[in-house]
């Protein structure tokens, strides 16, 4: 268990990726807070990884509201006097933000809402967890989420594909800054999850667009990975358990691809 007696925090843990990977801390040790806005999800969640032996306590937290991270990061330090891994996987809707519209019909705000949530919630969860991090010497890890979208040359997706690649150059921007005080921050940078809401509704706006139905859509993403397959929601979590371990220490500033092997990635 590499992550014994470390303490993790999770945000918008009732997502497909970040249930993934808060049940991938648990089993490797650490307690596990789930956050987020649904407290019913949260609630079906610790009960999952408490009953295979995990360690996980709830609490409702708006991953875009400043105020109420830090209230919830100084409660975490005031229980544990240490914060060691923080990972947040907040996401919209498709809908939301109208992915598959082409830009020339896409509306500004649509344009800016990924980025506002995307970046702007990874930008307040990654820095203020530093600050605790720092305060109580946690030489802990920051795990931040973006997609193979910031390198695939893919249409009707250009708020989604700005704030991705905007992650990217973020991770290695905090890196650079909290190296010195012992904390790592890597990018998890996964394919197309089709266990996940956003692509499931992608895939089919995507669809509609090109004119075919959302298995071909799918059979044909299929065909370029090396593999023959995307990889699945429980390799994503696997991995972020061992970047979050001292054994993914070298992988400081990384974005780290979980894409089977994708052909299409860059």
């Amino acid at each position: 268990m590499v992550l014994n007696k470390k303490v993790a925090v999770v945000f918008a843990a009732n997502g497909a990726i970040s249930s993934a990977v808060a049940q991938s801390l648990a089993q490797e040790g650490a307690t596990v807070y789930l956050t987020g806005r649904d407290e019913t999800a949260l609630g079906e969640l610790a009960q999952t990884i408490q009953a295979a032996g995990g360690k996980a306590k709830t609490a409702v937290v708006d991953a875009c509201n400043e105020t109420a991270i830090d209230q919830f990061y100084e409660s975490v330090i005031s229980n544990h006097h240490q914060l060691d891994i923080v990972f947040n996987g907040i996401g919209i809707r498709p809908s939301e933000s109208s992915y598959g519209t082409p830009t020339v019909a896409l509306s500004y705000d649509h344009f800016m809402k990924p980025i506002e949530v995307h970046l702007g919630s990874q930008f307040l969860t990654s820095r203020l967890a530093a600050k605790y991090m720092i305060e109580t010497n946690s030489r802990g890890t920051i795990l931040t989420l973006t997609s193979s979208l910031s390198r695939l040359k893919v249409p009707f997706m250009a708020g989604l594909l700005s704030a991705c690649t905007a992650i990217e150059g973020l991770t290695r921007g905090l890196a650079a800054e909290y190296g010195s005080n012992g904390i790592k921050v890597i990018c998890l940078n996964p394919t197309a999850l089709y266990g996940t809401r956003t692509i499931t509704e992608t895939t089919e706006a995507n669809a509609r667009l090109m004119g075919v139905s959302p298995e071909q859509w799918r059979e044909q993403s299929n065909q370029q990975y090396l593999l023959g397959r995307g990889p699945s929601l429980q390799e994503v979590g696997d991995v972020a358990a061992f970047l979050a371990s001292d054994k993914g220490a070298v992988l400081n500033s990384h974005v780290v691809d979980i894409d089977a092997g994708s052909m299409m990635v860059l």
